[in-house]
Formats: structure tokens, C-alpha cells, sequence
């Protein structure tokens, strides 16, 4: 009985020294970082600039009408987490 008891003690001891004798060194730090998405903008023509005549205070105007724009929206690279390097926190 001793035998067993000293052979399972010297086992559990053998499997368990080298996980304890590590000791590793921190060579780095980083951090998660949130990176917000990324768009890129384009124009499209909704109306065209013109100019037309109305009637305002008894006489007759040229007015000028700018073009009108839709500005339009495409999502480039969607958001996402990066590592950044970061100092060690003990």
C-alpha cells in the first residue's frame, strides 16, 4: 500500500514539476481595439443646374437654380477588432 501511495505521489509530482518550474517573460502587451467602419462618398445628379424667368415685385427675374445632389454612401471595410500594441500592465 505504501509502495502505491509513494509511486502515485512520485508520478503526480514527475508530470506536474516541469509545468511548474516555468517561468516565462513577457515579451509584448497588446490590446483590443475597436476600429470603426470605413466609408467612401460619391454624388449623384438629381437635378441639373438651370435657370429660369419669374415674375417677383412687377418685373421679370432670371433666377438661377443650383444642381441638387444625393449623396450616396459605400461602406469601404466594415468594422472590426485589431491588436495594438500596448504597455505591460503588471
Amino acid at each position: 500500500m505504501k509502495k502505491i501511495v509513494a509511486g502515485a505521489f512520485f508520478a503526480v509530482t514527475a508530470f506536474a514539476a516541469p509545468a511548474m518550474a516555468w517561468e516565462g517573460q513577457v515579451v509584448a502587451c497588446y490590446d483590443k481595439v475597436w476600429v470603426p467602419a470605413s466609408y467612401e462618398y460619391s454624388k449623384k445628379l438629381i437635378m441639373a443646374g438651370h435657370k429660369e424667368w419669374e415674375y417677383k415685385n412687377g418685373q421679370m427675374v432670371k433666377v438661377w437654380y443650383p444642381p441638387v445632389y444625393k449623396e450616396i454612401e459605400h461602406m469601404t471595410q466594415p468594422g472590426h477588432y485589431i491588436a495594438r500594441k500596448a504597455p505591460c500592465r503588471s
